[in-house]
């Protein structure tokens, strides 16, 4: 079976590699939580897997696509059908309902799409938000579960989720984290996640620390 994220020899970094080569391969309903200290390249590593920047080496392919060889537009038409994302702080556009938000994502992708606002407001309704309340109204962990459901409306094949829970307190970021794996658990899709977070990181099937690339880099 194919991979659903296969990252092979990857090293990512601008004037200098930042780590040594990565190797990542997830299936349906697998978890990486990659960890390391600031500066490491954790980010770094979470542009070059959406192709926003290009590796310093080796290759990154979702669903069997190498992303670093697709032109913009296909790039772009790659993201909205198989990629999620969730940042730390939710981005969400604060004017427009939960609904709204989670929404966009498939109207961006078809402005005619008449089941996406429905799907948005029962993927909202599961994870405990009631989607008419306007996005500036969301407590921090709200704003991160609709963040969730924006990444799930797409019914992508890989989520990756960028400090998920670094801005929330350990109530609102346990309710977080039992909804991303929860979801992960119940979708056909694999979740990359970059957290310092320790509770997060044992949540994940597998756990990978970036070190600097002057330093061994163990795969655990």
């Amino acid at each position: 079976m194919t991979p659903l994220l296969n990252v092979s020899d990857l090293v990512c970094g601008y004037d200098r590699p930042l780590f040594e080569p990565l190797n990542i391969s997830l299936g349906p309903h697998e978890s990486v939580a990659i960890t390391g200290r600031s500066g490491v390249g954790k980010s770094t590593l979470i542009a070059t897997i959406l192709g926003m920047l290009a590796p310093v080496s080796g290759t990154v392919s979702i669903g069997g696509t190498n992303v670093h060889t697709l032109s913009f537009s296909s790039l772009a038409k790659l993201r909205s059908q198989k990629v999620g994302t969730i940042f730390q702080g939710g981005e969400l556009l604060s004017q427009y309902t939960a609904q709204e938000n989670v929404a966009l994502p498939r109207l961006l992708r078809d402005p005619h799409d008449r089941q996406a606002s429905d799907e948005a407001a029962t993927l909202l309704s599961q994870l405990g938000i009631e989607p008419s309340r306007l996005a500036r109204d969301l407590s921090g962990g709200e704003r991160q579960r609709t963040a969730l459901a924006r990444a799930l409306i797409v019914h992508p094949q890989l989520i990756l989720a960028d400090e998920p829970t670094g801005a929330l307190d350990p109530a609102a970021r346990d309710s977080v984290v039992e909804a991303i794996f929860h979801a992960i658990e119940n979708a056909d899709c694999a979740l990359l996640v970059v957290t310092h977070d320790d509770v997060v990181a044992a949540r994940a099937d597998a756990r990978i620390r970036l070190r600097d690339a002057s330093a061994p880099t163990r795969n655990i």
